[in-house]
């Protein structure tokens, strides 16, 4: 286990949230300009890292870097459509969980 913090310790906030029935959108509020240089840095947070962690095809997956605010946000369409029978997570309120656990350089 790596004594480095993971995401989830180093951002103020990371969370997830339902973006229609058909997308998933999850934000990465950083504390300091330096943590979001080092979060948005794109050899760590790139479209395949995110399809990796969620089974996604990485030409799907949107990235935003907003340094203004520090923050990432990162959306890629949901693997069911929302409310669908095999949804899990109507509200994608857990999806942030596996971005989260993620450990920067």
């Amino acid at each position: 286990m790596s004594s480095r913090p993971t995401l989830g310790e180093l951002a103020l906030e990371v969370r997830s949230k339902n973006a229609g029935p058909f997308w998933v959108t999850m934000e990465l509020f950083m504390r300091t300009a330096e943590d979001y240089t080092t979060v948005a840095d794109e050899h760590f947070i790139n479209e395949q890292v995110v399809a990796g962690l969620y089974g996604v095809d990485p030409a799907t997956v949107q990235i935003f870097r907003i340094p203004a605010l520090n923050v990432v946000k990162i959306s890629f369409p949901r693997p069911v459509p929302q409310g669908s029978p095999r949804d899990r997570d109507i509200h994608a309120g857990q999806h942030h969980v596996p971005l989260a656990s993620l450990v920067p350089p």
